[in-house]
């Protein structure tokens, strides 16, 4: 299924992306080949397919939940971009 330049740039436009033309172009390649690839996979017949979850694991395996020392406050702002009162300072979300 190839794809138009005027989708790519709705798709482009829908993701916040600026693109020139070339990589318009080079993503409507790109994209045009994964349609087909899907395509393709729909053409298979899965109806004898069990349904699998995990990976083929029968069992979840989880590791015990036991207590351990966490950072210092210091060790956690000290890459923060902005820190304030302990504790992180973001924008606000709301004006």
């Amino acid at each position: 299924m190839a794809l138009t330049l005027k989708e790519v740039e709705h798709i482009a436009k829908l993701a916040r992306l600026e693109l020139t033309e070339e990589q318009k172009e080079l993503y409507r390649e790109q994209l045009s080949a994964i349609l087909d690839y899907m395509a393709k996979l729909r053409e298979l017949d899965t109806n004898n397919v069990p349904p699998t979850a995990g990976g083929g694991l029968t069992q979840m395996i989880l590791r015990e939940d036991e207590s351990r020392p966490s950072l210092s406050k210091d060790a956690l702002l000290e890459n923060a971009p902005n820190a304030e009162d302990d504790q992180f300072k973001i924008p606000p979300v709301f004006e």
